[in-house]
């Protein structure tokens, strides 16, 4: 099952799908080196635009553009999806665990942005979905990160080495979110 909510409002953001006014969002926060320092690095612009292209208007359940309520701004983006049976990092046998990503803009780090979507999406989460854990991954070396996690309810289930560096595994029961 995958998230049917098309649109969340929160007191400051809306989640929404992308249009092509967040473009230039989308293209800084893949190129911008601090953004992307415990993301893999920074892509090149010509890439990201190259993979915008392609993937046009699709609308993916569960993925969300984050926008300021008032200026409807990019500040980032979040998803709620199945993480990858392929990779690391699961608290469940065969994996496919609900799994929280997010990225924003540098300049609206600091403000709760990440806090206040992540909230909203997981509480919607929790009335629309099956109770089921919920986990979220970071560079072990992101303190920003795991405090983010920490602050939202996620406990520390393992760590583990991917793309290079410790990663370390959180994880949440969705009813918590209700």
């Amino acid at each position: 099952m995958t998230l049917t909510a098309v649109e969340i409002k929160t007191e400051r953001l809306l989640l929404r799908p992308g249009q092509e006014a967040d473009r230039e969002g989308i293209i800084e926060i893949f190129t911008d080196p601090e953004v992307r320092r415990h993301l893999g690095g920074p892509r090149p612009r010509s890439e990201v635009e190259q993979l915008l292209d392609h993937l046009g208007t699709v609308v993916i359940p569960g993925s969300f553009v984050i926008a300021d309520n008032s200026t409807a701004e990019f500040v980032g983006t979040m998803m709620l999806g199945r993480r990858s049976n392929d990779v690391p990092g699961h608290v469940i046998e065969g994996g496919s665990e609900l799994e929280l990503t997010y990225v924003l803009r540098r300049k609206d780090w600091g403000k709760g942005f990440a806090f206040e979507a992540a909230t909203a999406l997981l509480r919607t989460a929790a009335a629309e979905l099956p109770d089921q854990p919920v986990v979220v991954v970071t560079q072990s070396a992101n303190e920003r990160s795991l405090k983010l996690a920490n602050r939202l309810g996620f406990t520390q289930a393992d760590t583990f080495e991917q793309f290079g560096a410790q990663q370390t595994l959180g994880v949440a029961q969705l009813h918590e979110f209700k």
